[in-house]
């Protein structure tokens, strides 16, 4: 049970309601435990018509304690309930903040689907311990002391008797809730692995369509169903042979005291009011250990999932913000310097990313980068975002090493747009205002007019108010990258990123969003990874990359006239009227 040690945060800021649900959970097992004194007054007092007060005293109190056990009941019911649903909203929350600060590296490792499985299905599982089975568990032992207490004031030989039969119920118990927890674990890994592959499938089944994978795919998610199915049912029977032994274990030993009772009437050294009110505690302590082997098997189920959860909890972002972390100059200028970086990818560590990389971007200079695919083009904008940290060297941001400052800080005045930009399904507002929180309409509305996007927004049914469907599916590829440009606009930072940012553009609309752009550019550094050189043609600076290093650098014009990578890649794209060398 030690990993679920790790709720008792998540229960502490609750403590006066936990407090009211445990009061409420005594009081209900201490009403259940005194119905067996008035059943033994009922049957000692032999119902005569002599003593027809003191049995109908009995009938009031036995009425009375269950009046109080049905109000005892409901209160723990609500705060438990209460509890469950808050500390389970609590949890998910604290994961789903935790897995927002991890970096690019984790996921590399990580499927997205696999923390989508730990944040539903897993916490569905501790939500059922927290607001079901730990009460029932400790209403359960409550009452299985409770009774045993009592058995003991009532026959000591029977009491002695049931607690040895409880010592060899348990024995079992624990040895079956052992297998049923590693059981549990090796489930909810197949599950996850099962909620990956559909979360990867699903995003991409147009794909899957279009190349006729349809049957392929069924074929792999049964498999991972029937593999996730296989280990259920294992754990399932472990948990019906636990059942099976604790309660054939439970009725074998109560037959054998009862035996041992009835001889003792025989003999008058009991009455038989006495030996009924024994049976009752007894029926109650094994219906308590009967029901702990159900909820034992829960809370083992449920210690697997929230290892799992802790994992996620956890788990540190390779980046984490320094402990006293440097500030930039205000107002940012967005200056970028490069000093002999190398970096290699966790996930290729025999490759390097970029080899004894230098580069320097003055405030308000645009610069483009071009290269071959592999090139590290995109690894600088990885770096300079602080997506990974580089192995050796240093990257500077206004002169400050971005290692000394926090990433979100540095982030606040960077703004990018990717080749293959993200669109949430909110509207058409939301995503360019994702860009700027809080931005007004009219300053949304400039951004989209900049970015050449108005002329399609208008023409929707809600205009900025159209939603746009998961993925923004709803949305052409120009469109989509329209609102990306109008986004970038927005947050108006001193640093641009521009991965081809026009890549998705028709001629025409290539043509308007150039114009935004260049407006966009005056007076912000700018970072361009060219995908097509005609985009760029018009830059001062071109720095050309390959496998890592900056191997030329100069206009378009400069060049092409000195020959070499640049000038095949130029020669490659402009002969024919090709314009579209498609690089990374």
């Amino acid at each position: 049970m030690a990993p679920l040690r790790g709720i008792l945060p998540f229960l502490a800021p609750y403590s006066w309601r936990i407090a009211a649900g445990l009061a409420a959970l005594v009081l209900s097992s201490t009403a259940t435990l005194v119905l067996p004194f008035f059943a033994r007054g009922l049957i000692d007092h032999n119902f005569s018509a002599q003593e027809a007060a003191d049995v109908s005293r009995y009938f009031l109190g036995f009425i009375a304690a269950a009046a109080v056990l049905g109000a005892s009941s409901a209160t723990r019911f609500y705060f438990v309930t209460w509890i469950g649903e808050r500390v389970t909203a609590d949890i998910r929350a604290a994961v789903f903040g935790n897995v927002m600060g991890l970096t690019p590296a984790f996921f590399e490792v990580t499927r997205t689907g696999e923390v989508l499985s730990r944040l539903t299905a897993d916490t569905t599982l501790v939500q059922t311990v927290v607001g079901s089975s730990a009460s029932l568990a400790l209403r359960n032992m409550v009452t299985l002391i409770g009774g045993l207490i009592l058995m003991f004031v009532t026959s000591l030989k029977l009491a002695l008797l049931i607690v040895g039969a409880v010592v060899l119920i348990m024995a079992p118990l624990i040895f079956f809730g052992r297998w049923v927890r590693t059981l549990s674990r090796k489930s909810q890994d197949r599950i996850a692995d099962t909620s990956a592959h559909a979360s990867e499938t699903l995003n991409a089944v147009q794909t899957v369509q279009a190349f006729t994978r349809e049957n392929h795919e069924r074929k792999a998610f049964a498999g991972a169903v029937e593999a996730s199915f296989d280990i259920a049912i294992v754990r399932t029977r472990a948990r019906a042979i636990m059942t099976a032994v604790v309660i054939f274990s439970m009725f074998t030993s109560l037959a054998a005291i009862l035996w041992v009772g009835a001889q003792d009437i025989i003999a008058h050294k009991m009455t038989g009011g006495q030996l009924v009110q024994f049976i009752i505690f007894g029926i109650l302590v094994a219906s308590g250990v009967g029901a702990l082997s159900e909820t034992w098997g829960d809370l083992q189920r449920a210690a697997g999932a929230f290892e799992r959860l802790m994992e996620l909890l956890h788990t540190k972002p390779a980046i984490p913000a320094p402990a006293s972390p440097a500030l930039l100059p205000k107002p940012a200028r967005g200056a970028v310097e490069f000093r002999n970086v190398s970096f290699h990818y966790p996930t290729r560590p025999d490759t390097a990313a970029l080899r004894d990389f230098s580069l320097n971007v003055k405030p308000g200079e645009a610069v483009a980068l071009v290269g071959p695919s592999g090139a590290g083009k995109s690894t600088v904008f990885q770096l300079l975002l602080r997506f990974y940290a580089a192995q050796s060297g240093s990257v500077r941001f206004d002169g400050v090493d971005v290692a000394a400052l926090d990433p979100a800080q540095l982030r606040r005045n960077i703004a990018f747009v990717a080749q293959d930009n993200v669109i949430f399904s909110g509207s058409i507002a939301e995503n360019i205002r994702y860009g700027r929180e809080g931005a007004s309409d009219d300053d949304v509305r400039r951004a989209a007019e900049a970015a050449a996007a108005m002329e399609f927004i208008a023409d929707l049914p809600q205009g900025m108010d159209t939603r746009v469907g998961e993925r923004g599916v709803t949305l052409s590829g120009g469109q989509r990258q329209r609102l990306a440009i109008a986004r970038a606009i927005l947050r108006d930072a001193p640093l641009l990123l521009l991965d081809e940012a026009t890549s998705a553009l028709d001629a025409r609309n290539e043509q308007l969003v150039q114009i935004a752009l260049e407006n966009l550019m005056q007076g912000r550094t700018t970072l361009v990874i060219a995908h097509r050189l005609a985009t760029i043609q018009k830059l001062e600076r071109i720095v050309v990359m390959d496998q890592g290093k900056v191997v030329a650098e100069g206009s378009h014009g400069e060049l092409v006239r000195q020959g070499g990578l640049y000038a095949r890649l130029a020669s490659l794209q402009f002969a024919g009227g090709n314009q579209d060398l498609v690089t990374q």
